[in-house]
């Protein structure tokens, strides 16, 4: 493919706009002098914490059963299981010290991206050093990990065959219907916590949290929502937001916490939620979430609690090896959790041997679903379901403009100030030769307008009929040049193709099965969108109405969309908001959202869903609305294909 330097477009674009918040952030941060500058700010920033994570379920009954009990040197383990939603549950282990006189401080374990979740040898040695000091320690397993795999008992696993794909799998369903994966995971975490608290072993006052990698995202994430905690000390996660994107790190959809950069935050704000409490960060020496985000976050908060008059409650270590929890880290850690708990004298050092997870096992399947739990798409499906029956589709067009710009979070337009455009060298595709046009759709962001000539010579200016025919393509515009679908159209006259941002000449990476990994560029382009507040989905449609104003601007009077894959998305929303279409054709189009719901593990990109979309119409209902002017050719299922 013909790259020609387009293909950091997306990232740097938002590297500037995260550079430009982080510097009135720094200037907010540095304005902070007194104990009330500083109570203020973190009340900000509790709101933004509870927006992000919202909604956050009723309580349930925890419905918590008590297994076998391991007796072993020193201590015990209890097997228990508990749903944290109605028939969804969590399998647990809890470690309790022997021979306890009064109450005990607690630790609520946060697993990373182990496939053996509570079982990993790594998280059951922090739980042993914690327990072996006197901690009573709560372990659990996150969702489809340990005896968590929610695709237990499907034959075909699709992009879900791998941890963390299908945990991307999971959060592009749970925002179709207005939910998100983080949340999901805190609410695993905070009803675990209330698990420990029944217990009477436990001291209520002195409960802390931990964990690493993912686990290290789940303590941050936790902790930020979660006012009963004490002390808090993430391994292995926090950094700055900012070196993550610079060094285009893969998140998971649980990492991704919606407008929080939009709203001004930085990672580490999410320790401060609530400050003045006792925090350790831990990092590691040559860990990929770079030091250099862990020291300005360490520096961040001990300037932060500083104003707050407790600058002591404020600590960090950092190890001396690679990414994860090592016995530096974990020794660290539980000497910061037995000084904060208040415990005598000094932490003692321990070499703890692993059980197998076998031993561990809290269920006779070993697996959640198998026994009975409900797996978690078919919870997603069931709150669809209830919103398909309550909801209000749009009556009118005003309605559904309006809608879809709310959805969609688009930019303000105005049609009459069409946007400028550069014109680049042509380029061949398909056996034609295509004149080229970059369409500065917003900041530093160009759409690549591609025009096939019907005269070769043409090519040094943008000349535009009166009717004109505009093509969306799946991922690229010179790969759909290739297609019959394509290649058909208007066979005598021009055609217009375009690459809306992150597609085409601006995709980060090669065509092909690298663009759909489900931890691949695109993917972590459209979840930085989710962080700054936005629809990466929307601001491509933007990049359309943008393009579809410039060849008005320069003569067109109708446009006929033509969209094809995810390019069909595109034009049927960008279609129903422009007022020059004429028509829309779509090809390999989706037959309905519902379609990624009802199949467990779809395979259509997290970029192609609109926020919460199903609360208010489903494809159907859009392409009822858009008769007569639309026609399609041909249908894609959840898997994209026909």
């Amino acid at each position: 493919m013909n790259k020609i330097g387009y293909g950091h477009m997306v990232l740097d674009d938002y590297v500037h706009r995260l550079r430009a918040i982080r510097e009135e952030r720094r200037q907010k941060l540095d304005a902070i002098k007194t104990p009330e500058d500083a109570i203020k700010y973190r009340d900000y920033v509790r709101k933004v914490v509870a927006k992000a994570f919202a909604p956050f379920p009723e309580k349930c009954p925890l419905d918590i059963e008590y297994g076998e009990i391991l007796d072993c040197d020193g201590y015990r383990i209890e097997k228990v299981r508990f749903a944290s939603r109605k028939d969804f549950w969590v399998t647990a282990n809890l470690y309790i010290p022997d021979n306890l006189q009064g109450k005990a401080p607690a630790v609520l374990g946060s697993c990373g991206h182990s496939l053996e979740g509570k079982a990993c040898d790594t998280y059951q040695e922090f739980c042993l050093r914690l327990v072996k000091n006197g901690f009573v320690v709560l372990i659990y397993d996150p969702i489809h990990q340990g005896e968590r795999d929610q695709y237990a008992k499907l034959e075909y696993r699709g992009a879900g065959k791998d941890l963390c794909a299908a945990h991307n799998v999971m959060g592009k369903q749970l925002e179709l219907i207005g939910e998100s994966f983080a949340s999901w995971r805190v609410w695993d975490g905070r009803c675990a916590l209330d698990v420990l608290l029944t217990r009477p072993e436990v001291d209520p006052t002195r409960i802390g949290i931990t964990g690493n990698s993912g686990g290290g995202t789940l303590t941050e994430w936790i902790w930020a929502n979660e006012p009963r905690l004490a002390f808090a000390a993430p391994s292995c996660h926090v950094t700055s937001f900012l070196t993550n994107l610079e060094n285009e790190l893969p998140t998971d959809a649980e990492q991704c916490p919606r407008g929080v950069i939009g709203a001004g935050l930085e990672m580490v704000d999410l320790m401060i939620a609530q400050a003045p409490k006792p925090v350790m960060l831990l990092g590691q020496k040559y860990d990929f979430f770079e030091r250099r985000g862990l020291l300005e976050a360490y520096a961040d908060l001990k300037q932060f609690y500083k104003a707050m008059g407790c600058e002591e409650n404020v600590e960090m270590f950092l190890g001396p090896t690679t990414h994860g929890y090592s016995s530096h880290n974990q020794e660290a850690m539980v000497d910061f959790m037995y000084r904060r708990a208040n415990l005598p004298g000094k932490a003692q050092p321990t070499t703890p041997q692993a059980h197998t997870e076998a031993e561990l096992a809290v269920l006779p399947t070993e697996n959640v679903v198998k026994s009975g739990s409900k797996p978690i798409y078919e919870l997603v499906r069931e709150t669809a379901a209830g919103w398909a029956k309550c909801r209000e589709v749009p009556k009118d067009q005003q309605q559904w403009k309006t809608l879809l710009n709310e959805l969609l979070h688009l930019p303000e337009r105005s049609p009459q100030d069409p946007p400028h455009f550069r014109i680049p060298r042509p380029a061949s595709a398909g056996g034609k030769l295509w004149a080229r046009y970059a369409v500065e759709t917003e900041r530093d962001i160009r759409a690549i307008l591609r025009k096939r000539l019907v005269n070769r010579n043409l090519h040094n200016t943008l000349d535009v009929e009166a009717e004109v025919h505009l093509y969306l393509p799946n991922i690229s515009a010179e790969l759909d040049a290739e297609e019959a679908y394509a290649q058909n159209l208007n066979p005598d006259g021009p055609i217009y193709m375009i690459d809306p941002r992150g597609l085409g000449e601006s995709m980060p990476e090669e065509a092909g099965g690298d663009f759909f990994q489900a931890y691949g560029m695109d993917h972590m382009m459209n979840y930085f969108g989710v962080m700054f507040g936005e629809s990466y989905l929307g601001r491509r449609v933007f990049d359309v109405l943008r393009t579809m104003d410039l060849l008005v601007a320069e003569g067109a009077e109708k446009i006929h969309l033509h969209g094809r894959g995810m390019g069909a998305i595109l034009a049927t929303f960008a279609g129903f908001i422009h007022d020059n279409t004429a028509s829309i054709e779509l090809a390999d189009a989706p037959a309905s959202f519902q379609q990624w719901i009802d199949d467990p593990v779809p395979a259509w990109p997290s970029s192609t869903i609109p926020f919460k979309v199903l609360r208010h119409f489903d494809l159907p209902d859009i392409y009822q609305a858009l008769q007569p002017k639309l026609k399609i050719v041909s249908y894609w299922n959840a898997q994209m294909k026909p």
